[in-house]
C-alpha cells in the first residue's frame, strides 16, 4: 500500500502523473535556486569578512589615537572640542531583490561634502592625535554601514537557503517518492483489474461456447432419434 490514500482509478492516475511532472520540474527549479543562493551567499560572506577586518583595524587605530589624545589633552578640553559636531549624516534604505530575497541597501549621505567638516573644533588648541582619531572614525563609520548591510544580506540569504533546502528535501525524499509509489500502486491495480476482466470474459466465452456445443449435440441427438423412429414405422417397409 502507498503512504498516501488514493483511489485506483485512471482519473487519479492521470492526476498523479501531472502532479509528479510538476513536482519534478519544481524540484529542479528549487535546486537551481538553492545553488545560486549559495553562490551569492559565499560572495557576501567574503565581502563581509574583508569589511569586518577593515573595520576592526580602523577601530583599533582610532581607539589608539583617541587614547593618546586623551592622555595629551585635558578631559575638559577634549569634551569641549567634541561637544558640538559640525557634520551630520542621513541614511536612506532601499531594497534589492536577490533570487526573490529583498535585501537592504543603505545609502549614506553627509550634509556637507567637505571632508574638513568632520572636525567640529579648531586645530589650534587640540592635538594631532585627536585629528587622527576623528578622521579614522569618519572613515570607519561608512565601512561599518557597509558591514551592517553585508551582514544583514548574509542573514537573509542564509534563511532563504535553509527554507529552500527544506523544500528541496521534502520534494526529493517525501513528496516525489510518495507520488511514484502511488502511481506504481494504481498501475498495478489497474493491470490486475484488467487481467481479471480478461479472465472473466474468457470464462464467459468458454461457457457460451460450451452451451452452444451442448445445444448442438442435443439437436443432433433429437434429429437422429426422429430419423430412426421414421425408419422403424411398418408402413415404410
Amino acid at each position: 500500500m502507498p503512504a498516501i490514500n488514493v483511489n485506483p482509478t485512471r482519473m487519479e492516475l492521470t492526476r498523479l502523473k501531472g502532479r509528479l511532472r510538476t513536482a519534478t520540474r519544481g524540484h529542479k527549479l528549487l535546486k537551481d535556486k538553492r545553488d545560486e543562493l549559495m553562490k551569492q551567499f559565499m560572495d557576501v560572506v567574503r565581502e563581509n569578512r574583508e569589511l569586518r577586518k577593515k573595520v576592526e583595524e580602523g577601530l583599533i587605530r582610532a581607539n589608539a589615537a583617541f587614547t593618546v589624545a586623551s592622555a595629551v589633552m585635558s578631559p575638559e578640553m577634549l569634551e569641549q572640542a567634541l561637544l558640538y559636531p559640525k557634520q551630520s549624516v542621513s541614511l536612506d534604505m532601499t531594497f534589492q531583490n536577490i533570487m526573490s530575497v529583498d535585501v537592504p541597501v543603505y545609502h549614506f549621505r553627509t550634509k556637507s561634502d567637505d571632508p574638513s567638516q568632520v572636525y567640529p573644533y579648531g586645530f589650534a588648541a587640540t592635538s594631532g592625535e585627536l585629528d587622527d582619531a576623528v578622521g579614522v572614525f569618519g572613515q570607519v563609520f561608512q565601512d561599518m554601514l557597509k558591514l551592517a548591510q553585508a551582514e544583514k544580506t548574509a542573514q537573509l540569504l542564509a534563511q532563504e537557503i535553509e527554507k529552500t533546502r527544506r523544500r528541496v528535501n521534502a520534494l526529493e525524499y517525501v513528496k516525489i517518492p510518495q507520488m511514484q509509489e502511488a502511481i506504481k500502486y494504481i498501475t498495478m491495480k489497474l493491470d490486475e483489474n484488467e487481467r481479471a476482466s480478461t479472465i472473466r470474459l474468457m470464462k464467459v466465452k468458454d461457457m457460451l461456447l460450451q452451451e452452444a456445443i451442448e445445444e448442438r449435440q442435443e439437436a443432433d441427438v433429437k434429429a437422429v432419434e426422429a430419423f430412426g423412429g421414421h425408419l422403424d414405422d411398418p408402413q415404410d417397409v
